[in-house]
């Protein structure tokens, strides 16, 4: 069926009904949310983590038909959400054709519609807007002004009209009218200054603007949703509160809750398909270090806590774990891309960048932060999966002298020489990941998960210069002989005994 193309045919079209006519856009995604609940669609596909938290509030607040707001740290998927939203709305829109704002075709808001109507009647043109450009996204800094935001006089468009400056045609409209009947998003709110805000809550409210002094009733139909990290929003001075009080929720965000549903997100979002087939194959015990190095980091001190661990931190870190293994890989001609727990040290830069560090971390710098970190979670995952494995005869062996070097550019073959040198590690491997001994890459990668877990456990040591060998048992001093007591003597001028 023909889209219709004139004011005329829009009017006999479904769209011409009453109820069309009056719906707003916070009706229309109400209604899709409301097709989507009851045909049981995922409401915010490829967002994971939330579905017993953030997601069930999302939806109250859309059925509700509010504004709201996203509070959450860095990295907890705001941004992803914010543009999920455009799929509540149609996949196209009818507006009078050449409008800066997308005014309705039976309710224009602008002058400049309003004589068009007048001039062409039933054949004024309709421009069919998609969806995705009803989405308006802006990120607010401190050099944003108010004609970025609401708009500002034209000269030039004074100057070719021969109009005065306070007439509304010389008005070039900045990105919230020009988001009418559609979703306008502002990330970090708290950035925006007050006087942009207080431009931000008259028109939410009252529906009029100023722009360059001369006042215009502009009534928008808008679904307005910001972000803001929790200690920005709720400190004094950030926002002002007149517009805080015309939000109509917040709704909090958090990072993953558990190590499983992290690495879900980071198996969603890292690009690790480097090669087709089975060609690429990674440990389950790689994917939980990699995720557990974010759940340690948020957990220690050193780490500002205000600032947050980003869920970006594992997904960065798992490319690159990825990106070593396949340069190994490539050096020595391997079909198979396989990690090691070597491969995770070689991802630092990918940590680092992703830390802020509190003033005790920054003395230690942050590299050694991530070393730190790298241990803590690696011997947290080796617990798990070494939980009744008996590993001491290899700790014992190392004990008496024994040393394992290896790096991690090191070609499988030459590496899995070096490891089954170690006695009893090869039963080992077997009882720590049955079925892995028949592809050499992960019985190594899994050799050397052991042994890494042994040294995060402090049960054996690592150096540059001798790999993992033995810990040093403390030294003993020669034993002294015991001094029998002396007999007590008394001090007469004292009147007490002394030795």
């Amino acid at each position: 069926m023909a889209k219709p193309a004139t004011l005329a045919e829009l009017q006999q079209s479904p769209w011409g009904a009453p109820e069309r006519r009056r719906r707003t856009v916070k009706d229309e995604m109400r209604e899709n949310l409301i097709r989507k609940l009851e045909a049981g669609t995922p409401m915010f596909p490829g967002v994971i983590g939330y579905e017993e938290t953030a997601l069930p509030q999302l939806t109250n607040v859309i059925l509700a038909k509010q504004n709201f707001i996203l509070l959450g740290l860095r990295g907890q998927a705001k941004s992803r959400i914010l543009r999920a939203l455009a799929d509540f709305l149609d996949p196209e829109l009818p507006a009078l054709a050449g409008c800066e704002i997308n005014d309705n075709p039976f309710a224009p808001l602008c002058r400049a519609c309003k004589l068009l109507i007048a001039e062409r009647g039933d054949a004024t043109p309709i421009a069919w807007i998609p969806r995705e450009a009803r989405y308006v996204e802006k990120l607010a800094t401190p050099d944003v002004t108010i004609a970025d935001i609401l708009g500002d006089v034209d000269p030039i468009k004074a100057a070719r009209g021969g109009l005065q400056l306070s007439d509304e045609l010389t008005i070039h409209y900045g990105l919230l009218p020009r988001a009418n009947r559609g979703i306008f998003a502002l990330n970090e709110l708290p950035d925006l200054a007050g006087k942009i805000q207080v431009g931000l809550f008259n028109i939410l409210q009252e529906g009029d603007i100023q722009i360059k002094g001369y006042p215009i009733r502009l009534p928008l139909d808008l679904c307005v949703v910001f972000t803001a990290n929790p200690e920005d929003y709720t400190a004094r001075g950030k926002i002002i509160t007149p517009l805080k009080d015309r939000i109509g929720s917040e709704v909090r965000t958090h990072y993953p809750l558990s190590r499983d549903l992290g690495m879900a997100i980071t198996a969603q979002e890292a690009w690790t398909a480097r090669r087709p087939g089975n060609q690429v194959a990674i440990p389950p015990f790689i994917r939980e270090v990699v995720e557990e190095i974010a759940f340690q980091a948020r957990r220690d001190q050193k780490v500002d806590k205000r600032s947050g661990v980003s869920q970006r931190l594992p997904i960065a870190c798992m490319e690159v774990v990825m990106s070593n293994a396949e340069r190994r890989a490539l050096q020595h001609r391997e079909e198979r891309v396989v990690p090691r727990p070597a491969d995770i040290y070689a991802a630092l830069p990918a940590i680092t960048g992703k830390l802020e560090l509190e003033y005790e971390g920054e003395l230690r710098g942050a590299e050694v932060i991530a070393k730190d970190l790298i241990r803590a979670a690696t011997g947290q995952v080796f617990r798990q999966h070494a939980d009744g494995v008996d590993l001491q005869a290899v700790v014992d062996w190392f004990n008496q002298g024994g040393a394992v070097k290896l790096a991690d550019a090191e070609r499988t073959e030459d590496a899995a020489k070096r490891l089954k040198a170690v006695p009893h590690l090869t039963e080992s491997v077997g009882r720590l990941s049955p079925g892995k001994g028949v592809d050499p890459a992960l019985w190594v990668s899994t050799a050397e998960f052991i042994l890494e877990g042994l040294y995060a456990q402090q049960k054996i040591s690592r150096s540059e210069e001798r790999g993992y060998h033995g810990t040093p048992q403390p030294e003993r001093g020669p034993v002294e002989p015991e001094v029998p007591d002396r007999p007590r003597e008394r001090d007469p001028r004292r009147k007490r005994y002394m030795n």
